[in-house]
């Protein structure tokens, strides 16, 4: 890739110390004002056979003082006010003694400048912003994060194999990163869902949302008596037995299963793991409800950590907007959407996935639902597939429903999600009738929202039709979003009309 600075300029290359030339031109002497008397070569474009021109008298100012050096910028007339002084090399600075280990952590400095996303509480820090890391650390240790100039900015915990080197905890120097911590950080994030939810037995919520609670890397979900501990990075795991205690103490629940599989652990250079945590493992589904409707979930082999906790409100609306209508369920897993469209009263709905294991399940859903199965179609098959399919059949439908799986997990993958999501989306929007409503969503941590939108504006341009968006989407409210960490606003769905 070629470099970004410019060539340097024959006669002013800084190695060499030279002043700059008025032309550029090799082999051309500085201006009167810049020459020397001597009869060397003054820089290496300049020959003995060019001798240098004649240095003015000395008239009105000292003969033995040398003229000073020139350092106006290439092509600059006026007399520079003063002399430019070198850069000062950067010295990384020295922690002060008071802080060293403090409350047994080393101490990560920041390069100047890095620290203003810190003081905005935002709870990264990337590789690139680090400038030094004192003392041996060990993945997961707790690090004191300062700026530049010594000041305290977090207490993180380090993580070496990944792009984010720290994240942080807390942001305040007088707190201690210990079990009573995270006993604190789970009893507030649980009470908060239960004055939304409150504490059925059968409910089913997510009690611990990362950054949102102030828990980077943790996620607890509570499907009726079981719980759900899922750790992605290298701070969580190390404090893993604080977090499963305090999660047994706060909520009274007995059994706590990890299912610590996600795709991101690759990222952080951690290994998968599921396993029993407290108690005894699940002999079976755990069965939850959810608008007045039941499921089973399956915490040891589900996706995530057994079911869509985010689509609760989604689901809602869904049922809200079913009535005598025929519905398209694509990417359906266990029917969340099915059942809901079915039990407001859908006309017929068609789902779609290609895990004949989930579709089983969603039939199961139907049943313990008492929900009438003669208007329910369970298809085996590739959606991207099927939509060509049934566009070429002609076949056309009142309200569908696009939640894929995340097709780009980071922003480097954001330009070929795009191109997936542009093109399930277009296909949708030309089977469905005048008037039909798309519940269209994307789960990519690395397309925005705003992208987001632009993929399905751009997919009714190509579609040909006029389409317009009646409602934003989002997770459900057990899932939060911290306003100093907008990243974490992973769903994005849109409700949109067409014709």
């Amino acid at each position: 890739m070629p470099s970004s600075k410019p060539p340097s300029k024959p006669g002013r290359s800084p190695a060499r110390g030279s002043a700059p030339s008025q032309s550029g031109k090799p082999g051309q002497a500085a201006s009167p004002s810049r020459a020397t008397p001597s009869a060397k070569p003054s820089s290496p474009y300049q020959t003995s056979a060019r001798p240098s021109r004649p240095a003015r008298p000395a008239e009105g100012r000292a003969a033995e003082r040398p003229a000073p050096r020139d350092t106006r910028p290439f092509g600059q007339t006026e007399e520079p006010v003063a002399e430019a002084r070198p850069p000062r090399e950067h010295k990384p600075p020295k922690v002060p003694k008071a802080a060293r280990n403090l409350g047994g952590s080393a101490q990560l400095v920041l390069k100047p400048e890095r620290e203003k996303s810190l003081q905005r509480r935002h709870p990264w820090v990337f590789s690139g912003a680090v400038d030094l890391v004192e003392d041996t650390l060990v993945s997961g240790d707790t690090v004191a994060i300062r700026s530049a100039q010594g000041g305290f900015l977090g207490w993180g915990a380090y993580s070496p194999n990944s792009q984010i080197l720290a994240r942080v905890w807390d942001f305040h120097e007088g707190t201690r990163i210990d079990a009573e911590f995270f006993a604190e950080r789970i009893r507030k994030a649980a009470a908060r869902r239960d004055r939304v939810f409150g504490s059925e037995p059968t409910h089913a919520v997510r009690l611990v949302h990362g950054e949102a609670d102030g828990l980077p890397g943790v996620v607890v979900d509570r499907f009726a008596d079981q719980g759900v501990l899922q750790l992605t990075t290298a701070g969580a795991w190390r404090w893993r037995d604080a977090i499963a205690d305090a999660v047994a103490h706060v909520t009274g629940l007995e059994k706590l299963y990890e299912r610590s599989d996600a795709d991101v652990l690759e990222l952080e250079g951690l290994p998968h793991r599921v396993e029993v945590v407290r108690g005894e493992a699940p002999s079976g589904p755990v069965t939850i409800e959810e608008n007045d409707l039941r499921f089973q979930v399956d915490v040891r082999e589900g996706h995530k950590t057994g079911f869509y906790l985010d689509q609760r409100d989604s689901r809602a609306l869904l049922r809200d907007l079913s009535e005598n209508r025929e519905v398209l369920d694509c990417f359906c897993y266990t029917g969340g959407f099915t059942m809901s469209a079915l039990a407001g009263g859908a006309s017929y709905v068609t789902a779609v996935d290609s895990s004949k294991d989930a579709l089983a399940a969603a039939r199961r859903h139907v049943t313990l639902n008492e929900l009438p199965e003669a208007r329910v179609d369970f298809v085996e098959a590739d959606v991207f597939a099927l939509l060509r399919k049934m566009r070429d059949q002609g076949r056309r439908f009142d309200v569908i429903v696009l939640d894929p799986p995340k097709f780009a997990p980071t922003a480097a993958l954001a330009q070929n999600a795009a191109r997936g999501y542009k093109d399930i989306n277009l296909w949708a929007m030309k089977l469905l009738r005048p008037g039909g409503l798309l519940f269209t969503f994307s789960c990519s941590g690395g397309v925005s929202r705003d992208l987001f939108q632009k993929i399905v504006a751009g997919a009714a341009v190509d579609a040909g039709v006029d389409a317009r968006v009646l409602h934003h989407m989002s997770a459900a409210t057990d899932h939060p979003v911290s306003l100093s960490f907008p990243e974490g606003e992973y769903l994005k769905g849109l409700l949109v009309e067409i014709g």
